[in-house]
């Protein structure tokens, strides 16, 4: 039996499956069969922060747990990217160059058993004691470190009057004296404080007491590490080697280390100052890069953020890396940027801007950047939406892009920026920026390379006091020709003979995301022409056309569908397109439209051709008025097509034929004259490659289902038949389902039974 595992994917997301093979951690990826669906994929370690596995996994042996070695330097807590902390027990055997094993030492957790993968950890930490390690080393004595914790603690309980005597060269009995007179005195309230007091009896003044204040406070702040170094127990760099060993990172030298010049260049030179790091290699995407501060864990997501690479922290003293910086980083640079490799070509002018931002403080000019950064890296990857996602507490904000109808994460932003960039998008999508309680719809407009770009935005409280946003792109698509659509042959004949009527109603139907404007507008460009006046109604007009009067539906002021087809019928229409049927009136109205000479477009949400009669039957329509106008309904759906740059020719087997034949329908397939089976019989397979992200798709095509208003559908119509009836009536006269015409696409090698089978019922 397969071993069962979950996987937790660097975006948060947990994956349960079955190992298939071996899992050998250095091969960069596992092969699982997902538990949901049975599907087989292979996962590349660099999208996993761990894997865990049941107890019953005996691909790593361990005798019993009495052969590990039972100290403090096998405890580690773990910190991943997608902010899960972990207590484990460390096994220096099993470290691989990915990763390495580790068991659980909480008693609760359903898995003992873990693997981490090195890229998808943000903190590594020894439960040892940074003292402990120093002294392990030689390096501290057991009375110094006594000492200096009873330093440690007598800076945290130091009272303000002690520190105000010892900065100011005040007798410790001068200020008790004073504060016992105005005690008895009665004169000042209760709750005054003791500075305030001293400054009222004339001890000491107001900038005396502000810098003592301000001792105590750095005063509480300090750790073991730092009061080592200020009383010389340590070096600074004998300190940095303990903390080195305690978040096992490499502890170098940079004195005569030569930075690779990759590696200065995937980061900018404000960024490096202001964190006071300095990036030395750049190898196999991998990007090393030198702190002195190795216990701040927002060091590295700043950096992964900032390249998108895959990060290892090593090591180096303050001075070491000062010293770097003055010698490689130049002292000015011409633009400030937050994002490295800002695109100049890419200039961004907010259509909708206030003049000043009330929310954010110190940073506006980087968060402005962030988010302009953001809206073009989505509009350039041809991203459908983008999502802002915050994290609970003190958790990542993560940014996925919606490309070819999936999710992707593809930035995982540090908490301290996900509150500014949502008050960020209010303000320039001109929404009220106080309120975090209630959803709110905007909209954002960008001039992007002279182009306009509309995001549309919708702002909706989360559970933590967090906000997510929810960005659509509306880049202004452009028409395509019908042939390059992926019609069959049949489907585009009879389209096209469709649009040669001069009135009537064609809907085109599917879900959100299917493709229905798109189509609609190719076919608007097939018949757009000098002699025909073209109105179109949209809400939001995402495609526009010279020569189509358009308008967009503005419900504020009471501009609808119905209003606005009230006033195209008064304009001299010949042909009119409705951006989608959202109720019973303006069904009516598209309808009479059609029967009284104009030709109608539109679309609808229905699964199916048949389905949508049904539908419109159920919205009130009068079926013999919509039979009367109907010309077509052209259903679709979009999936996965394979990659044409690395997909392979195979024989497929006679299982897989036979899966192909049912899915189609056994007596369809050979009324179709579909393909025998024969030794000759070549199908696609998916390979991956560059190109495709390993994925083996790219792009998407088109599935379709095109209902023709034949006399036959006309009589099934008013004699209300069901969905089912209308189907088997017009498959009957050659009409083909979505799942038929997908199924003729894997014949022709453009996809595969499966991605059509996820589209289609």
């Amino acid at each position: 039996m397969a071993p069962k595992l979950i996987l937790e994917l660097v975006d948060g997301q947990k994956v349960e499956a079955s190992l298939i093979g071996s899992f050998k951690p250095d091969d960069g990826k596992i092969d699982i069969l997902l538990e949901k669906n049975g599907e087989r994929c292979k996962i590349p370690l660099s999208e996993i922060c761990c894997i865990f596995f049941n107890d019953d996994f005996d691909q790593v042996v361990f005798s019993s747990d009495n052969e590990v070695k039972d100290n403090t330097e096998s405890l580690e807590e773990v910190e991943t990217v997608s902010g899960k902390h972990f207590q484990i027990r460390f096994f220096e055997e099993q470290e691989f160059q990915t990763g390495f094993y580790a068991r659980s030492i909480d008693k609760h957790a359903p898995h003992k058993l873990v693997f981490f993968v090195f890229d998808g950890i943000v903190l590594r930490s020894q439960h040892s004691r940074l003292c402990e390690i120093l002294e392990k080393k030689g390096l501290l004595q057991r009375s110094d470190i006594q000492k200096i914790l009873k330093k440690q603690q007598s800076l945290k309980s130091r009272r303000v009057g002690e520190i105000i005597s010892e900065q100011n060269k005040i007798s410790i009995n001068d200020v008790e004296a004073v504060l016992q007179k105005s005690s008895k005195s009665g004169t000042i309230p209760p709750n005054t404080r003791v500075g305030d007091i001293l400054i009222e009896e004339g001890l000491v003044t107001r900038q005396q007491v502000d810098e003592a204040l301000a001792s105590q406070h750095s005063g509480k702040k300090k750790k073991i590490g730092q009061l080592l170094v200020e009383t010389g127990l340590v070096s600074e760099d004998q300190l940095l080697l303990a903390l080195s060993t305690k978040f096992r990172m490499r502890f170098v030298s940079l004195e005569n280390i030569t930075p690779h010049r990759k590696a200065l260049d995937a980061l900018p030179g404000y960024l490096i100052r202001k964190l006071h790091i300095f990036p030395l290699e750049y190898t196999d995407d991998r990007l090393v890069v030198a702190t002195s501060n190795p216990t701040d864990s927002t060091i590295s997501n700043i950096i992964r953020f900032s390249t998108n690479q895959k990060l290892e922290l090593i090591v180096a003293t303050f001075n070491d890396i000062a010293a770097a910086i003055k010698l490689y980083i130049p002292e000015q640079e011409d633009i400030v940027k937050l994002i490295t490799r800002d695109s100049e070509e890419s200039s961004v002018i907010t259509e909708e801007e206030e003049p000043e931002d009330p929310v954010l403080k110190e940073s506006d000019s980087q968060i402005v950047r962030l988010c302009n950064q953001i809206l073009i890296d989505a509009y350039e990857k041809n991203a459908s939406d983008i999502h802002f996602e915050p994290g609970t507490r003190n958790g990542l904000l993560i940014i996925r892009y919606r490309t070819e109808g999936f999710c992707k994460v593809v930035h995982r932003i540090p908490s301290m920026y996900k509150k500014p960039l949502i008050s960020r998008l209010k303000i320039i999508s001109g929404l009220d920026f106080t309120e975090h309680r209630k959803p709110q719809s905007g909209k954002i407009l960008l001039s992007v390379k002279n182009k306009k770009v509309e995001y549309r935005v919708e702002i909706t409280p989360t559970v933590g006091g967090n906000e997510d946003a929810v960005l659509r792109v509306l880049s202004g698509s452009k028409t395509y020709p019908l042939e390059d659509m992926g019609f069959s042959q049949d489907n585009l004949e009879n389209l096209k003979d469709i649009l040669t009527k001069s009135f009537g109603i064609l809907l085109c139907v599917g879900p959100t995301g299917s493709g229905k404007t798109t189509t609609l507008h190719s076919a608007l460009d097939c018949i757009n022409s000098p002699i025909r006046k073209i109105w179109t109604v949209e809400d939001p007009v995402e495609i526009t056309q010279p020569g189509l009067r358009q308008v967009q539906v503005n419900p504020k002021v009471g501009y609808t569908f119905q209003e606005a087809l009230r006033s195209f019928l008064r304009a001299d229409p010949d042909v009119i397109m409705i951006g989608e049927m959202r109720d019973s009136e303006t069904a009516q109205i598209a309808i009479q439209a059609s029967l009284t000479g104009h030709f109608v477009l539109s679309t609808l949400h229905t699964n199916s051709a048949p389905e949508t009669i049904v539908r419109l039957r159920e919205m009130g329509v009068d079926p013999l008025n919509f039979s009367d106008a109907l010309l077509g309904i052209l259903s679709q759906r979009l999936t996965l097509k394979l990659c044409d740059h690395c997909k392979r020719p195979y024989h497929p087997s006679d299982e897989e034929y036979t899966e192909l034949v049912d899915a189609y329908g056994a007596d369809w397939f050979k009324a179709h004259n579909m393909e025998d089976y024969t030794d000759d019989l070549t199908l696609m397979k998916k390979v991956g490659c560059e190109k495709c992200d390993s994925s083996g798709y790219k792009g998407r095509i088109a599935l379709h289902e095109l209902l023709m208003g034949t006399e036959q559908a006309k009589n099934a119509i008013k004699k209300q038949y069901s969905a089912i009836e209308i189907k088997n009536s017009c498959l009957a006269e050659n009409m083909k389902s979505m799942k038929m015409d997908g199924i003729s696409k894997v014949f022709q090698g453009i996809t595969v039974l499966s991605q059509v089978l996820k589209v289609c019922a």
